[in-house]
């Protein structure tokens, strides 16, 4: 863990009050957390420690820009980072995750480490559909892309997308039945099924 020594706080010697950290997230930090969601970026950290009777609270502002990969095109894309997180942390036995926002550490140690945390903040702060702005995706993966896109035929098609191709009966194997199904047998078991409904 000697790689992540520069983001440990040793809260044992913390002074009494408000305590400030600056740190500075970089292709050096991602490198070393090796994650697949985040591979590099660059993120400035403020934190404050205010250490209070029995309990330590980490405010936490991180904000920079972090590269991940296009979920259209696969391409790297920038994704802005701002997000401003809290974290309770108290002294006890063992360690324990009690809440998203609150762990107690093993009183022997009075050691914690946050480059995971902050890995974490990032990485929750990247929404769930991430892709580039119109017009600069990798244009050969939109092709691709386009070509295989179902699209429900009373949508409106944007001026920049393809026409999408209509199936042809051909296409549907042939052992498929395509027959209306008010003209066939139903499966006696799937009859008694219903009947649970």
């Amino acid at each position: 863990m000697g790689k992540f020594s520069p983001f440990k706080i040793d809260l044992k010697n913390l002074p009494e009050g408000t305590n400030t950290y600056s740190y500075e997230l970089d292709r050096k930090f991602f490198d070393a957390i090796d994650h697949e969601d985040v591979r590099k970026g660059k993120v400035e950290v403020e934190l404050t420690v205010k250490r209070t009777n029995g309990a330590f609270e980490f405010n936490f502002h991180l904000n920079g820009t972090v590269q991940i990969p296009c979920d259209r095109c696969l391409d790297e894309m920038d994704q802005e980072i701002e997000t401003n997180n809290r974290l309770i942390v108290k002294l006890g036995d063992e360690y324990l995750e009690e809440t998203d926002e609150m762990i107690t550490i093993p009183i022997e140690e009075s050691e914690i480490n946050i480059a995971w945390f902050l890995y974490e903040f990032i990485v929750l702060n990247i929404p769930i559909r991430h892709v580039h702005i119109p017009g600069k995706c990798n244009k050969v993966m939109t092709k691709k892309y386009r070509k295989h896109q179902a699209v429900s035929t009373s949508d409106d098609s944007d001026d920049d997308e393809d026409p999408v191709e209509e199936f042809d009966n051909e296409d549907i194997d042939d052992d498929i039945d395509v027959t209306d199904d008010s003209t066939q047998e139903t499966d006696p078991r799937w009859d008694e099924l219903k009947k649970l409904i």
